[in-house]
């Protein structure tokens, strides 16, 4: 264990020394990595930014139900009594001035709204059933439509809908693409590492004349490999850190605007923890591929 424990050691040795060595060939392998996996994590960070903001919403969708501006009282104590029939976990009523005063002051219309000789607004109730389904709740608003003094219904959840149907596909094409930066980055290494191994062919040919396994030769471009692939990940969450700084003002200055407290979420330790380490075992599976491969030519061409 111990004479273990000093190969990989004189290996890793190796390896730093390599990078030191190299610094400039190492930070530009290392920026290269860093923008290719930048994107996909970018991306990851962008769709868990709207998931929050969706996550905002209320969780038990609500039906508005608009009344005719003709309708009668006998018809609005109708619909008020099915309001309060099992099926239904709230309802509110909101007069037409209340609708108007609340429209002007959310939306900065006063001055518009003055000028108005009556309001076009109609009484409305707001409904939050107990039916948690879209087939549910799509039938229950066609219930309450049918009722005589009902102008129209608007269920509440569908746009809230369609964004989570557009994150689950943002979500998809983010593993998608980050399979594809996975590739890219597993050729990035082995492609840096095979010009390492070529370049020291006549060491390797030395090693082997003396008794070296591959897995003696193979060991310090291993630990290479994975110190690139740690360091485009470090040059990743450094590329979305600067990123971020840029983009949170105008955010949140836009935020602002709409009357939100909406800020940008950043990676948590875990995320950059995995961040990190699966761009160092990419990295090492593109060393452990190329050289493998690069022993291969180096044994025929003896």
């Amino acid at each position: 264990m111990i004479g273990w424990l000093r190969h990989q050691k004189h290996a890793l040795t190796a390896a730093l020394r390599r990078l030191r060595m190299q610094a400039l060939t190492t930070l530009l392998t290392a920026l290269a990595m860093g923008v290719a996996i930048s994107l996909p994590i970018g991306l990851y960070l962008v769709l868990g930014n709207l998931s929050g903001l969706a996550g905002d919403l209320p969780a038990q969708p609500e039906i508005s139900v608009f009344l005719d501006t003709g309708v009668s009282t006998a018809q609005k104590q109708a619909i008020a009594a099915r309001l309060k029939q099992p099926g239904i976990a709230q309802a509110r009523f909101v007069p037409r001035d209340e609708a108007l005063a609340a429209l002007s002051t959310a939306q900065d219309l006063e001055d518009i709204t003055a000028g108005l000789t009556e309001n076009p607004l109609p009484d409305a109730w707001v409904v939050r059933p107990h039916a948690t389904s879209r087939e549910e709740l799509a039938r229950v608003a066609a219930d309450l439509g049918k009722l005589p003094g009902v102008a129209e219904t608007h269920l509440d959840s569908q746009w809230a809908d369609r964004l989570q149907a557009a994150l689950a596909i943002g979500r998809t094409g983010v593993w998608l693409l980050a399979g594809l930066f996975a590739i890219a980055l597993v050729a990035i290494s082995g492609n840096a590492i095979r010009a390492q191994v070529l370049a020291r062919r006549d060491e390797i040919l030395v090693s082997r004349l003396i008794g070296a396994t591959d897995r003696y030769i193979r060991r310090p471009f291993l630990y290479l490999g994975a110190l690139q692939g740690l360091l485009g990940g470090l040059a990743a969450i450094g590329v979305l850190a600067i990123a971020g700084g840029i983009l949170r003002a105008p955010v949140e200055r836009l935020a602002a605007l709409y009357g939100s407290t909406f800020h940008l979420l950043q990676p948590t330790p875990i995320e950059i923890a995995a961040v990190l380490a699966l761009t160092a075992a990419f990295g090492w599976l593109g060393a452990w591929l190329s050289v493998t491969r690069a022993l291969q030519q180096v044994e025929a061409a003896r």
